[in-house]
């Protein structure tokens, strides 16, 4: 009991310090000094939806003042982007309580939210929301899985492979008949394909549910997205894996595996977390991912609902 409270507490130090000499610094200069146009920023949402109102515009509102001074190329959404039991059609009400009267920036207008589906989409008709596309000039979900590639540079690439994880998870395929009638081999079949397809320097994988993390929900969750999803990106030597569903802050980097585990918090309410096996940094406030990827380094930085910056790192290659 000793050891494991030593390590809680060394833990929760470095935390805290890394909190103090990342708000420190200006989070407009640090992360955009350049603001080149052969670089790619995106936003990172996800758990959008219902719960703290307050909470949810003020994200959405820094997210619209962060547009507006800076280049952003698109908002991925990693799932759940309505929450509560998502939404029953195409006009449902709920598009404009959650989505479009939240996110009302004018420099968020026109930018691109890629989206993919979580678990709470299954709760109501997910086909509406890859038909909102339709609708929407900005909402973007063309598929239940997709991928874009982006240039870097005049030479290099970046591929963004965008998966449905909730069909992958045996637990949801028995809760949800929609995720029990999807054909989970098509899909991991399709992911290996693209992986192995792609020359890029950067690959990058964006789905709801989490390979690694700690979380409150079924043990078997996890090792369903660990067997079936964790040994393709190993295996074609994915650079990150991002994802939602835990509503916290997490980053996990086990020694012995290549790809970084970046866990997007909730953009309304947030849940408690703690350090995991690899967990380089967590934390259990609500906010957003912001990534800038180049051609030799792809940075990150955890947001949380104030507009500070609680963590930052930059990967090179």
């Amino acid at each position: 009991m000793k050891k494991i409270s030593l390590f809680f507490l060394v833990f929760s130090l470095l935390n805290f310090l890394s909190l103090v000499i990342l708000n420190s610094v200006s989070f407009h200069n640090k992360q955009f000094t350049e603001n080149s146009s052969e670089n790619i920023n995106f936003v990172v949402l996800s758990d959008m939806g219902k719960y703290d109102e307050s909470i949810k515009r003020k994200i959405a509102d820094h997210i619209g003042r962060l547009a507006e001074k800076n280049r952003i190329d698109f908002v991925a959404v990693a799932g759940d982007p309505i929450h509560g039991n998502g939404v029953q059609s195409i006009t449902d009400q709920e598009w404009e309580n959650e989505f479009e009267d939240v996110y009302t920036a004018s420099s968020l207008q026109m930018l691109p939210f890629y989206v993919v589906l979580g678990n709470h989409d299954y709760h109501g008709n997910t086909q509406a929301v890859l038909d909102y596309s339709a609708i929407s000039e900005r909402w973007n979900a063309p598929a239940r899985f997709f991928s874009i590639d982006q240039t870097v540079d005049k030479l290099q690439h970046a591929l963004f492979v965008f998966v449905d994880t909730t069909p992958l998870i045996d637990d949801y395929r028995q809760k949800y008949s929609e995720a029990g009638e999807q054909c989970l081999e098509r899909q991991l079949f399709w992911l290996d394909s693209t992986l192995f397809a792609s020359n890029s320097r950067w690959k990058i994988v964006i789905g709801h549910h989490p390979v690694y993390a700690h979380t409150e929900k079924l043990e078997s969750q996890q090792s369903d997205i660990q067997e079936r999803v964790g040994k393709i990106l190993e295996f074609h030597a994915v650079d990150f894996y991002i994802s939602g569903h835990t509503h916290n802050f997490q980053y996990i980097k086990h020694k012995d595996k290549t790809i970084h585990y970046v866990g997007n918090s909730s953009a309304s309410d947030s849940r408690k977390v703690a350090p995991i096996e690899g967990t380089i940094f967590c934390n259990s406030n609500s906010g957003y991912t912001l990534f800038t990827v180049s051609a030799d380094s792809v940075q990150f930085s955890f947001i949380n609902y104030r507009g500070n910056t609680i963590y930052h790192n930059v990967i090179r290659k």
